[in-house]
């Protein structure tokens, strides 16, 4: 496979600006072509449901600097969206009619925010998390003393709520499950999640669902109805029930997608190639046939998409170089950071607990056998190089030693 011509990238987020970055690092002179619907250029994600909601800036951090598109020769072309891709002919088309060829093409249109199906799910007012333009737009609404009504209760549902409470907002967290993040650190460890907030002030509405939204004669949300037949008002509502992967295009092409992961997604394997020639996908979109699991990985997290973007390039040259990296993602609440690393299962791992809970500075590892399959670190931050040499390695682990050993001895 030699090298190409032309490559188009469809999508303008992390992964697919990071990739056409690191075409021109690797000194690639063909042409780059980017087609994104947003009119901004590419960001990153983490600030929407941080920085910009609390008020402590303004922007995202924007993949590159403004005039990098123009000096590497990266075409971008933005608000440009692509209503279909032609496999056979080797182009892709954009709503206007223009026929765009490739050589390769990178898929990375990422996700967008699950809406669900209920009653006034359509009435003005009722914010999704997922661009620039949605966290201004919920930022505006954060005055203090609005009653702020969150649907869900995973990683954007519990920064919202962190933000919220910093502006003074009275804020009402509704989910199903009987914890936050509840599937994702199993009990022991949400229980601390759960506490943080209720001690910032936050009411928790657990154990219940939503029956719809209710609105007011000028059709603008007002209340939540929970299926307990209770109905909480809300001034400002957010719904983050989790996102899906925007495959519609993959999916009309051809494209194989990934029945059997959680979330769907488009099947690639262990290069990040999907099942058409010429054609790889990174970021939210990839379902990534990991070698070190054994079975699809799907991440929707920023360094999946930064370290795919960047890898998939040198693949996209005419490499075949399988992605092997660990999925790493941190979140910040209030006064607690926390990073994690790897894949955990917490309702089958072991759980083993370093450092001290009740202060929030703890490390958690999920043991599989003898084995690191995640490690979430809280406000302890001097052995990160140990924990990814955990999580990536091939090491055996005793569980003691991980509790209150030394942690660097254990990876050699």
């Amino acid at each position: 496979m030699g090298e190409p011509r032309r490559i188009v990238i469809v999508g303008t987020g992390l992964a697919g600006a990071t990739a056409a970055g690191a075409l021109r690092d690797k000194g690639y002179t063909g042409e780059v072509l980017m087609l994104g619907q947003e009119a901004h250029r590419p960001y990153e994600l983490p600030a929407l449901s941080k920085g910009i909601l609390l008020g402590q800036t303004d922007e995202p951090d924007w993949v590159h600097d403004e005039d990098t598109y123009a000096r590497r020769d990266i075409e971008l072309r933005l608000s440009t969206v692509v209503s279909e891709i032609r496999l056979a002919a080797h182009e892709v088309v954009s709503e206007d009619g223009t026929h765009h060829p490739f050589d390769r093409l990178l898929l990375a249109t990422g996700s967008q925010p699950r809406r669900p199906v209920m009653t006034g799910v359509h009435l003005d007012g009722l914010h999704l998390l997922r661009t620039l333009d949605d966290a201004r737009a919920l930022r505006a609404e954060l005055d203090a003393g609005r009653r702020v009504v969150i649907v869900g209760a995973g990683w954007i549902g519990c920064e919202v709520a962190a933000a919220a409470r910093r502006n003074g907002c009275e804020v009402t967290v509704v989910e199903p499950m009987p914890l936050p993040l509840y599937r994702i650190l199993g009990d022991t460890i949400a229980e601390v999640f759960h506490d943080l907030h209720a001690e910032e002030g936050v009411t928790w509405k657990l154990g219940v669902g939503v029956f719809g939204f209710t609105g007011d004669e000028a059709g603008r949300v007002t209340g939540v109805s929970l299926d307990d037949g209770s109905e909480l008002p809300s001034d400002v509502t957010v719904v983050a029930v989790g996102a899906a992967p925007r495959v519609e295009l993959a999916h009309a092409a051809g494209l194989e997608l990934a029945g059997a992961v959680s979330g769907g997604g488009l099947d690639v394997d262990e290069c990040l190639r999907t099942s058409a020639p010429d054609v790889y996908a990174a970021g939210d979109i990839a379902a990534h046939a990991h070698p070190r699991y054994g079975h699809r990985v799907r991440v929707e997290h920023w360094a999946t998409a930064k370290d795919q973007g960047a890898h998939v390039a040198g693949n996209l040259l005419g490499g075949a170089e399988p992605y092997t990296a660990s999925p790493y993602f941190f979140s910040d609440q209030y006064d607690l950071g926390l990073e994690f690393r790897g894949i955990a299962d917490p309702m089958a791992d072991e759980l083993v607990v370093r450092g001290d809970l009740r202060a929030r500075e703890f490390i958690a590892f999920w043991v599989r056998g003898d084995e690191v399959r995640g490690a979430l670190n809280v406000n302890m931050w001097d052995d990160g190089d140990a924990l990814s040499a955990l999580v990536d390695g091939d090491i055996r682990v005793d569980r003691t030693k991980l509790a209150d050993g030394d942690l660097a001895s254990l990876v050699g």
